[in-house]
């Protein structure tokens, strides 16, 4: 594993931890995050507040575990895909879709993660009863 992988292996053992103390030393205070708009957590966010943001929007609206399938580096970027799988908090309903993340790493935080989901599956998910 190489210095980037590693970063992202550890936001995502965070993540599942539900550890903010260490996801906040591993991103960058100026970090970027994007997802498609057609999701209720989607949009572009900024900084450590906008992360938050995001993180708080998506947590309201499903719980859910990534499963890696493969993760690799790219330059500076780190590339994750596997499942993504759950449930919508409002309805009980429960998904498994495909995901990507990308990250981008430097010095040993992210700059930026681009999230990109199987949109229709993830809408129908979340509308169904």
């Amino acid at each position: 594993m190489t210095e980037r992988t590693d970063v992202v292996a550890r936001i995502y053992d965070a993540m599942h931890a539900r550890d903010l103390d260490t996801l906040l030393t591993l991103i960058d205070p100026s970090v970027t995050v994007w997802q498609t708009e057609l999701l209720p957590w989607g949009g572009s966010y900024e900084g450590v507040d906008g992360f938050g943001e995001f993180a708080m929007k998506l947590i309201g609206s499903i719980t859910s575990e990534v499963e890696i399938g493969e993760l690799y580096e790219a330059g500076e970027h780190v590339v994750q895909y596997g499942r993504t799988r759950g449930t919508v908090n409002a309805t009980g309903a429960t998904f498994d879709v495909a995901e990507t993340h990308v990250w981008e790493v430097r010095d040993g935080k992210v700059y930026s993660m681009r999230s990109y989901i199987d949109t229709p599956a993830m809408l129908e998910a979340l509308v169904a009863e």
